[in-house]
């Protein structure tokens, strides 16, 4: 099996998988995986992330990124494909949503990104934590496909502009499934997709 540690950790099971304490490996699309982090941003302020989203990460009590944000952010931030792991607590959730938010064009009103979670309750966390860093970044819209509320009303919520969707698995690809279909939401502007893991549901951040 392929390599994804910065250990050289062979990952052969799910239980290996999880006793690894931290992973990333990362590719441009059509380019080969990279199992190493080639660069390390010991700050926030040095990963290139837009002065309206540093801002929100600062607002958020961010002070210094952990070892996953060094490693994670800026590669995702500029496109690349990322698999990432970590121990729980570690800031996993934060590490996505800023790349994804890095990614997201503010004036395109249309969905960018979809952030599929095994729970309600982890797409719920997922979707104030990007709210929450957004928070300077008013052209900016999360939504949240979760359940409880009538699919036309999640319709017209990304009609309406939101460009980062989270929810849950079977609910958030049905619904996106069906939009796509009816044309509400064009496939050209997506520009990333993200499937945290049950262990980032103890996450705080």
């Amino acid at each position: 099996m392929t390599n994804y540690s910065k250990e050289k950790t062979n990952f052969t099971s799910d239980a290996s998988l999880m006793d690894a304490s931290e992973t990333i490996a990362s590719n441009f699309p059509g380019e080969p995986i990279d199992d190493s982090a080639d660069h390390i941003d010991e700050s926030f302020d040095g990963m290139g992330l837009h002065d309206n989203l540093l801002r929100g990460v600062y607002a958020y009590g961010f002070e210094k990124p952990s070892a996953i944000q060094q490693s994670a952010i800026r590669p995702m931030g500029t496109g690349r494909d990322i698999i990432a792991q970590a121990q729980s607590g570690t800031g996993k959730t934060a590490t996505f949503t800023l790349g994804i938010l890095q990614m997201i064009d503010p004036d395109e009103m249309n969905c960018q990104a979809l952030v599929l979670a095994p729970t309600r309750e982890l797409a719920v966390q997922i979707m104030k934590v990007a709210s929450a860093l957004a928070d300077f970044m008013p052209r900016v819209k999360v939504h949240a496909c979760v359940g409880g509320t009538a699919v036309r009303d999640d319709i017209r919520a990304i009609q309406n502009g939101a460009q980062l969707i989270v929810g849950k698995n079977s609910l958030s690809i049905s619904i996106v499934f069906n939009i796509f279909v009816r044309g509400i939401v064009q496939n050209r502007y997506t520009r990333a997709n993200s499937r945290p893991d049950r262990e980032a549901k103890s996450s705080g951040r």
